[in-house]
C-alpha cells in the first residue's frame, strides 16, 4: 500500500489534500483512500484547522476506481486490516458519509469522472478548470456508483440532468457543470488551486464559531426538513453565536475600521 498516493499538507489554518497518482490519472488506490480517511478525521479533530482543499496532482483530478486492479482481482492485505477495524473507511474517505464539520473546497483540473465526480458531491465549494471533465460513468462498465451519486446528484442539480448523467454515463464539460450547478466557478487551466486558496483564505478570515455553526446547519439540515423545523433548528444553532466574544469583536472592528481579531470565543 503506497501511502504517498495521498499527500496531506498544512498551510496555516488550511489542510491541503492532494491525490498523488498522476501516472494513473489519480485513480483511487488503497493508500489514497487511507490517506483521505485520515485527512478528514484530522480536519475534524484539530480545532486550529478551519478548511480543507482537495485537489489532484498533475492535470487530472481523479479518474475514479482503478479498473485495471479491479479486473485483475488485486487485493491489498494491509488495507484489508484497516478495513477490518473501520469497515466503512473507504466510504468515509470518499465523503459518502461522516463528512467533516468543516468546509472542503475542491480544485478540479482535467478529468473528474466516476469516483472523481462522486467525491466532488461530498465537497462544499467547487472550482473547476476550463478543461475539466465530469461524469458518473459506472453504467458504461456494467457497474454502479455506490459513492452516493444516485442519491446526491439529483439533490444538487436538476433531476432531469442528473438522470441524463447517470443513465447515459456521458462526459460533462466544465461549462455544462457550471450551468448545471455541479461546480460554482470556472478558472483558466492550472489556476484552480490558487483560486481555492483564495476562497480558503476568505473563510479563515471569518469568525470560526460562525463558520462552525453554518457548517452544522449545512451538514444536518437538508431539503428533507420541513421549513418550519429547519428554521427552528437555525435559531437553536445560530442564536448562541450572538453571545460570544467574537460576535462583539466583529461589529467593534467594523466601527473602528479595522480587521477583526477573532479568538473562537
Amino acid at each position: 500500500m503506497n501511502t504517498d498516493h495521498c499527500l496531506v499538507e498544512r498551510e496555516d489554518h488550511v489542510l491541503v489534500v492532494t491525490l498523488n497518482r498522476p501516472e494513473a490519472k489519480n485513480a483511487l488506490s488503497s493508500g489514497m483512500l487511507l490517506g483521505m480517511y485520515k485527512a478528514w478525521r484530522q480536519l475534524d479533530a484539530d480545532d486550529d484547522l478551519r478548511v480543507a482543499i482537495l485537489t489532484g496532482k498533475g492535470d487530472v483530478f481523479c479518474a475514479g476506481a482503478d479498473l485495471k486492479a479491479m479486473g485483475g482481482g488485486q487485493q491489498d492485505e494491509e488495507f484489508q486490516k484497516f478495513m477490518s477495524e473501520v469497515p466503512d473507511l473507504h466510504w468515509q474517505a470518499l465523503l459518502r458519509h461522516n463528512r467533516p464539520m468543516k468546509p472542503i473546497i475542491a480544485a478540479v483540473e482535467g478529468f473528474a469522472v466516476a469516483g472523481g465526480t462522486e467525491i466532488l458531491q461530498g465537497t462544499d465549494i467547487r472550482v473547476a478548470a476550463e478543461d475539466a471533465t465530469f461524469g458518473v460513468t459506472e453504467a458504461k462498465r456494467g457497474l454502479f456508483p455506490l459513492g452516493g451519486s444516485s442519491v446526491r446528484l439529483r439533490r444538487q442539480i436538476p433531476y432531469t440532468l442528473a438522470a441524463e448523467i447517470l443513465l447515459t454515463a456521458r462526459h460533462v464539460t466544465a461549462r455544462e457543470a457550471l450551468d448545471f450547478g455541479l461546480v460554482g466557478r470556472i478558472v483558466p487551466k492550472g489556476e484552480t488551486l490558487a483560486e481555492a486558496r483564495k476562497i480558503a483564505s476568505q473563510i479563515c478570515d471569518n469568525g470560526p464559531l460562525s463558520i462552525r455553526a453554518l457548517m452544522q446547519m449545512l451538514r444536518e439540515v437538508d431539503e428533507s426538513y420541513p421549513e418550519a423545523d429547519a428554521l427552528a433548528r437555525e435559531l437553536e444553532v445560530g442564536g448562541p453565536i450572538f453571545a460570544t466574544r467574537d460576535a462583539r469583536e466583529g461589529p467593534r472592528a467594523f466601527a473602528e475600521k479595522r480587521k477583526p481579531v477573532f479568538t473562537g470565543e
